[in-house]
């Protein structure tokens, strides 16, 4: 007797799930073409730049300052101006925009109105920096009768700073569980004590890497300050320099390139400005990591 065996037949996949397939196919391949694209220009930049800048900077451009009669040419000047402008945009905006963040997260009862000065702050991240610069002009150079310098640039960019800082360090508050809140509280503490003792040193990390990247935007920085800092290639201290029309890296770089022909120090500058940045990115996700252990 010989027994039926059912042959069995292969199931035929619905004509949508092919179809779906398909299409996932093809969105993975454009990801991935997307992805290696943007890595494979920003390779070439960065590659370009080095090539073309890195063959001329030395010790002489970095450590001394242009001079007609010499026939030299220095960045050292610059430097210590981004140097400089830093330290007074940072000494102004970062207790300004924490203590923002701080009352805005913490002490604010009024929800619209923080959710108002949430959504200005969003908006003023998008406005161009140039105009930033003539808002700076007008301000602090002909109201407040402020000379072309460093003082004047850095107040520009503690506008430019201030809503990063205050979004930046609204995150990281609100990341911290609120039961760390109500259990210091519940132990007597005060609400100053809290903040101070339990919500920044668990949002410390977020604030460090906030303001790093904020330095990385000062550095980076040069529409705003060709209003307010000046074209000034001379080497100043710290005081003359506030009300002494000083350059910063970047609108020395745009001085060499389009005003006086340097293509090369141009390049030179973008080198240092590049490696500037590099720096402060990777220190940002370093300090983050260091910071949560």
């Amino acid at each position: 007797m010989v027994e039926n065996v059912a042959v069995s037949q292969p199931v035929a996949q619905p004509t949508g799930f092919s179809k779906r397939k398909l299409w996932n196919q093809g969105a993975k391949v454009l990801i991935w073409g997307s992805a290696i694209l943007t890595c494979v220009l920003l390779a070439f930049i960065i590659g370009y730049i080095f090539y073309r800048g890195v063959p001329y900077l030395s010790w002489e451009l970095l450590t001394s300052q242009s001079s007609y009669v010499k026939k030299t040419i220095g960045i050292l000047p610059n430097l210590m101006n981004t140097l400089y402008i830093i330290l007074v945009a940072m000494v102004i905006v970062l207790p300004l925009g924490t203590g923002a963040a701080i009352y805005l997260t913490e002490y604010a009862t009024n929800k619209k109105l923080v959710k108002l000065i949430e959504f200005a702050s969003e908006a003023l991240t998008g406005i161009p920096s140039i105009i930033f610069g003539l808002a700076g002009l007008v301000l602090f150079s002909e109201m407040f009768g402020l000379k072309q310098g460093i003082l004047a640039g850095g107040l520009t960019l503690v506008m430019m700073v201030l809503p990063v800082i205050i979004r930046t360090t609204q995150e990281s508050l609100k990341t911290v569980p609120n039961a760390y809140r109500e259990g210091s509280l519940a132990m007597g503490a005060s609400k100053w004590h809290m903040v101070r003792t339990v919500v920044l040193p668990n949002a410390v990390d977020g604030i460090v890497t906030g303001c790093i990247l904020s330095i990385g935007r000062i550095v980076g920085e040069s529409a705003a300050l060709l209003f307010t800092a000046g074209f000034g290639l001379v080497l100043n201290d710290f005081f003359t320099a506030l009300e002494s029309s000083s350059a910063t890296l970047t609108v020395a770089l745009y001085v060499y390139a389009s005003e006086r022909g340097e293509t090369n120090v141009a390049f030179a500058i973008a080198v240092i400005l590049m490696t500037l940045t590099l720096i402060l990115n990777f220190s940002a996700n370093y300090a983050a990591k260091k910071l949560k252990n």
